[in-house]
């Protein structure tokens, strides 16, 4: 909803009062960060497409609820008795939608709230940020039956798989100021998200979202392409989760880089490698994965069919990067964990996969994980302090003298024709004089 802020303070004007979307979204840092969970569970996603509706000062909670409840009951005819609904705490308007005019019973509506009071503390009351549109949830959860362990939202076993939350409308009532006090907004508004993979999973009559249409066909490639038959294989799920988010990233611009949405992109390729290392896959493969997406994402989004080819050059290049490091840093860290006294990889050795081989720290929790083990994070974050101590006193730079070298070669820039070449090292100074080798520092 970032983009309609501004709408939803009033501050923005447009020439309509209401929306539907399907957004594709990546979710992979931040304070929602699936990543690591991504393989391990039936609905943890990199990529996932998320459908909404909005109002901006037009319908309110009756209408949103009336038409959400219609379109799952009357429309796509899910069972009234396989739903049930939270609330926030203290929405009691809500209560009534829902309990007088929908008719749905009482005890299957949940209340949900913070034992502290503090609004922004409940998975029932949304905000984007500490300031800003924010306002109470109601929630509707798909019952998956009782074959499958978990309670409803609210009691002890409520992070089972049994119930699982489809559609999420958020009441935009407020305005929340920097000093927290909660500001009515001058028109009430309405965003709403219900993720198309569970609610795929819902309608083709599977519990996991990998066990759907638009999952099955990548995994069956990445299968074809490793020589495996077990299509239940985490590594597969993986590597099918993260062709959909890589490829779209590519698509909208982003690059592997060391910073900001470049190394989200980065981190996430080198987690599919590493994963297809594990299948016994030792050549480039993961960029082979971009022709069977386009074929069953490029209906929808035909930009994905246009990028095909930079998006495989992308991910071949940063595949074949990767590779030439990943053999020895899986030797480094067998090596440590063989040599461990206890269940925890020391800090140090997380700080040198990270610093010498690539390997992103989550890459290295993921592989831990694999094998009972955790990371030793306060020593890794030490390690990291102490270079960049190291990288900040080697930020003065000195001046060399470099009028009298002699230097009998010249060297050719082919940079405006192509973005890499092979060079050779022909000569080393030190100090104005020429040496055999440098060391680091």
């Amino acid at each position: 909803m970032n983009q309609f802020k501004d709408v939803f303070l009033g501050e923005d004007k447009r020439d309509y009062s209401r929306a539907t979307t399907a957004q594709r979204c990546v979710r992979a840092g931040g304070k929602h960060n699936d990543l690591d969970n991504v393989g391990y569970t039936a609905r943890h996603h990199t990529f996932f497409e998320m459908l909404g509706n909005f109002s901006f000062g037009d319908y309110f909670k009756q209408d949103a609820i009336r038409f959400a409840w219609t379109f799952l009951t009357e429309e796509l005819k899910l069972p009234k008795e396989r739903l049930c609904v939270t609330i926030y705490e203290t929405d009691d308007e809500a209560f009534e939608i829902w309990n007088k005019e929908i008719g749905v019973a009482a005890e299957n509506i949940i209340r949900i709230g913070d034992n502290k009071g503090a609004a922004y503390a409940s998975d029932n009351f949304w905000q984007m940020g500490d300031t800003g549109p924010c306002g109470p949830c109601t929630e509707i959860f798909y019952d998956h039956g009782e074959h499958i362990w978990g309670g409803r939202p609210g009691t002890p076993e409520e992070d089972g798989d049994r119930y699982i939350e489809i559609w999420n409308l958020v009441f935009m009532q407020y305005d929340r100021d920097a000093s927290g006090e909660l500001n009515p907004l001058p028109r009430p508004s309405v965003d709403t998200g219900m993720g198309l993979e569970r609610l795929a999973a819902v309608l083709q009559g599977v519990h996991s979202n990998y066990d759907i249409d638009l999952f099955q066909n990548l995994i069956k490639a990445a299968a074809g392409l490793a020589g495996v038959s077990d299509l239940e294989d985490k590594s597969l799920r993986v590597i099918a989760d993260h062709i959909r988010a890589c490829a779209f990233l590519i698509v909208d611009g982003v690059i592997p880089s060391n910073e900001g949405r470049g190394y989200v992109l980065r981190r996430i390729i080198r987690r599919a490698v590493r994963h297809g290392h594990q299948l016994g896959l030792r050549e480039p493969f993961f960029h082979q994965l971009v022709a069977p997406l386009a074929d069953e994402m490029g209906a929808a989004y035909p930009e994905l069919v246009s990028a095909q080819s930079q998006v495989e050059r992308v991910l071949q290049q940063e595949e074949t990067r990767f590779a030439e490091t990943l053999d020895h840093g899986m030797r480094i860290l067998e090596e440590t964990i063989a040599g461990l006294s206890g269940t925890q990889i020391p800090g140090d050795a997380v700080f040198k996969l990270y610093d010498t081989y690539g390997f992103p720290v989550d890459l290295t929790a993921d592989i831990a994980r694999e094998r009972g083990l955790s990371l030793d994070m306060q020593g890794f974050e030490t390690e990291m302090n102490a270079q960049r101590e190291r990288a900040r006193a080697a930020s003065t730079f000195g001046q060399a003298q470099t009028g009298g070298l002699q230097i009998e070669c010249s060297s050719e820039f082919t940079g405006y024709e192509r973005l890499q070449d092979q060079c050779r090292v022909t000569a080393l100074f030190r100090d104005g004089g020429a040496v055999e080798a440098l060391n680091a520092g």
